[in-house]
């Protein structure tokens, strides 16, 4: 039977499992790029139109330089238009590093006797939130490894403690969560507590890989990892965060398989993940480097790019696991938010470091700048470092986040929200050259804003800033 794109018509529903490897593979291997089609996918991407699997793995198969330059350049144009400069910043918080779990390729891995286990005490979760807080962050994700003592009573007490801390100007707005899945009252639990985005990676959408990696412990069971999202779906947590780990299977499969975890959430609830994820592979104590598939930079920065195209509307996280020039280069493609200043060592955030422990950490990172080299450097290029909590406060989060950003209107509220929080920022953190930068950067997005009222409006809301007031949005 000939090949169409539209063969598959698979019927999502709630917490069944919705990938099909061999529907995966046959549109990749049945997709057939040429220049025309490559341009009417890019077009159909830049109006703002989700991209199927089909479209997607046209993409992916495109080889061709010039292809894959116009690739990256429709990438660059469409974050221009959805998002415009603004890039959001985070931090991650690692609660504790007890595990049960013996993934093969991450340090926390149960049977990793090198790693130093230890979980934050209250007041050492207290004196973290308060250093992270002296940094200027407002934004976190706590992480936590999978084990017993992490239960949804746990994590509800942490989250609240976090939002509790207040040093000076200090606050934490907004916390997600990285941790393990739960069933839908330990979702309903965790909701209590005010979470932002619960975020739960696949790792790898191949069942075999995925069995590989995974031998022992809870994770082990892909179907249940699988639909975890739905649970918390089922339990009202509306703003999700999907991802995989590249460099455990090929990097093509990855994507496709991100792509129809979009789907199956679209179809069932009506809203895509609020966040996609892409980590790559990096060192770890006691890791096994059996059965790898590394993935290239420039196999990397093209994926990402494809990514962008592919689910226009939906953040792209890049964390300190790639180095800042990397960094760098990916913020023109599509991503969207950055963590800065990161130090994933338990408690690393209050400790003087003189190189990373390993032992005490679930991967290496590569980009360990302070929060302030980070804002500096995107000032430099132009681009607005932005803390905003605004969507997940006004209820902007779920079916209505999608409201506003599948058609491109969420560029009018993250622009002058990313201004207003930097310009707490700048007051309250920065130093002084970085001040003086970031205020000319403020000045001139505000100059090229077209509505007169609206400028006036963010002029009078950045002058009760500077007089002290903060937390101030739309």
């Amino acid at each position: 039977m000939k090949f169409t794109p539209e063969k598959y018509k698979i019927e999502d529903r709630s917490q069944e499992v919705f990938i099909d490897e061999g529907e995966i593979w046959e549109i990749l291997n049945n997709a057939r790029p040429d220049k025309q089609k490559v341009r009417d996918i890019i077009s159909k991407s830049l109006s703002k139109s989700r991209l199927s699997l089909y479209d997607t793995a046209v993409l992916l198969k495109s080889e061709d330089p010039d292809l894959v330059e116009e690739i990256k350049e429709g990438a660059r144009k469409l974050k221009e238009q959805v998002y415009g400069k603004r890039i959001v910043l985070f931090a991650p918080l690692y609660v504790g590093n007890y595990c049960i779990n013996n993934c093969r390729y991450c340090g926390f891995r149960s049977t990793n006797k090198s790693q130093l286990r230890t979980t934050l005490t209250v007041e050492e979760l207290i004196n973290q939130v308060e250093a992270l807080e002296d940094a200027g962050h407002k934004r976190l994700i706590l992480v936590y490894g999978e084990h017993p003592r992490y239960n949804a009573d746990f994590i509800y007490e942490t989250v609240k403690i976090v939002y509790n801390v207040k040093k000076w100007r200090g606050e934490i707005r907004r916390v997600n969560i990285n941790a393990a899945p739960l069933d839908i009252d330990g979702f309903r639990r965790v909701k209590e507590a005010g979470i932002g985005t619960y975020q739960i990676f696949q790792e790898t959408y191949h069942k075999e890989t995925y069995n590989y990696f995974h031998p022992s412990g809870p994770k082990k069971y892909f179907d249940w990892r699988l639909t975890a999202l739905d649970r918390a779906q089922e339990a009202g947590i509306d703003d999700v965060g999907i991802g995989a780990l590249f460099g455990l299977y090929d990097w093509r499969f990855e994507v496709m398989g991100l792509l129809r975890h979009v789907n199956h959430l679209e179809a069932v609830y009506n809203v895509g993940p609020h966040t996609i994820s892409f980590p790559r592979l990096q060192n770890a104590s006691g890791i096994e480097r059996n059965r790898l598939m590394p993935v290239s930079d420039d196999e990397f920065i093209r994926m990402v790019a494809i990514l962008r195209l592919a689910v226009p509307y939906t953040g792209l996280i890049l964390t300190a696991r790639e180095p800042a020039h990397i960094r760098n280069q990916l913020l023109t493609f599509g991503v969207s938010q950055i963590d800065g200043g990161t130090n994933i060592e338990i408690g690393g955030y209050t400790r003087d470091n003189n190189g990373q422990n390993l032992d005490l950490e679930q991967f290496e990172i590569n980009d360990n700048r302070p929060l302030s080299d980070v804002i500096d450097e995107l000032i430099r290029q132009g681009l607005l470092p932005s803390f905003c909590t605004s969507c997940y406060r006004t209820g902007r989060t779920g079916e209505h986040f999608m409201e506003f950003s599948v058609p491109g209107f969420i560029k009018r509220f993250c622009q002058p929200n990313a201004i207003l929080t930097l310009a707490e920022y700048l007051e309250d953190y920065a130093p002084a050259d970085v001040k003086e930068k970031g205020y000319q950067l403020i000045d001139k997005e505000i100059r090229q804003m077209d509505n007169e009222n609206f400028k006036q409006n963010l002029l009078q809301k950045l002058e009760l800033i500077k007089s002290g007031k903060r937390d101030l949005y739309y």
